[in-house]
């Protein structure tokens, strides 16, 4: 019953609708954020981000004049090879070193449950199987830490004197597939706010449900003839009976949190590998 009243006033909180998308994929954007809890975070670094500035009017300074140079015959590339690419150049190779010496491990951390991981680039695929159900959950790396977070991290230094750490929280795709049945039931997830976080006593739901569909086996693209119920068409008892369902199959805070780690793990190293292909760049060697 108890369990029944957290749920309760975890929907009073379900963010408005997003716009619907025909891709399965959910959208990249992540419009809530969790605070940090069990899941391990890293430090906040991410001189690019601070650089940045509020973006708010699109100025800039520039920290000095670029002095064109001939391209370099050993190079071959052709392009231009400037001081400001030199600069660019060790300002990169100074942040790889940094965010390696944050990176807790190479290897990225193991799901409990038995979940089997595959990655392809940025998107994550958990698979597991249970009886004659498999179950699949997706998620994307990308976009799921907030637009504003670096500059939230930054007054949060200048006022407590502390690392902030950054945490990945996507929203990501249930998938039931059954046997028998000629379609899979679909269950779109999101991380909630922080307000609905762990509290004292009773154990809150850290992600709720957002919308519920069925789709064709296999297929990679919503169907929109597929009628969706979303978030705000669940009544209570319809919405604790799914989050039980999923609870059932694995899918609970556990298992949130150590996605939410292994996301965390997955972006750095998304991170990591973005800021050396772009020194490869910059530096055409």
């Amino acid at each position: 019953m108890l369990k029944s009243v957290v749920r309760a006033a975890a929907a009073a909180f379900r963010l408005p609708t997003a716009t619907t998308s025909t891709a399965r994929a959910l959208p990249l954007s992540c419009p809530t954020l969790y605070a940090p809890s069990r899941a391990t975070a890293r430090p906040f670094t991410r001189s690019l981000w601070m650089m940045s500035g509020s973006g708010a009017s699109g100025y800039r300074p520039k920290l000095f004049t670029s002095k064109v140079l001939n391209p370099s015959a050993s190079c071959g590339c052709g392009g231009l090879h400037t001081e400001g690419d030199k600069a660019f150049g060790q300002f990169l190779f100074d942040e790889i070193k940094e965010e390696k010496k944050i990176q807790k491990s190479e290897t990225l951390p193991k799901m409990s449950g038995g979940w089997q991981l595959t990655l392809d680039g940025t998107e994550a695929q958990l698979t597991k199987h249970a009886a004659a159900e498999k179950i699949t959950v997706t998620f994307n790396v990308n976009n799921s830490i907030l637009p504003n977070f670096a500059e939230e991290a930054d007054e949060g230094q200048q006022k407590s004197g502390e690392e902030v750490e950054i945490l990945s929280t996507p929203n990501f795709v249930v998938e039931v597939t059954k046997q028998a049945a000629k379609h899979s039931l679909v269950i779109d997830c999101q991380f909630l706010q922080d307000e609905m976080g762990h509290g004292e006593g009773e154990e809150s739901d850290i992600f709720g449900i957002c919308e519920v569909s069925f789709q064709p086996e296999g297929d990679e693209d919503w169907k929109e003839t597929s009628y969706t119920l979303t978030k705000d068409s669940l009544n209570d008892d319809l919405y604790d009976h799914m989050m039980d369902f999923l609870a059932d199959r694995g899918v609970d805070n556990t298992f949130a949190d150590e996605l939410m780690e292994l996301s965390t793990a997955i972006e750095h190293q998304e991170y990591i590998k973005f800021l050396e292909d772009l020194k490869s760049f910059v530096k055409c060697n």
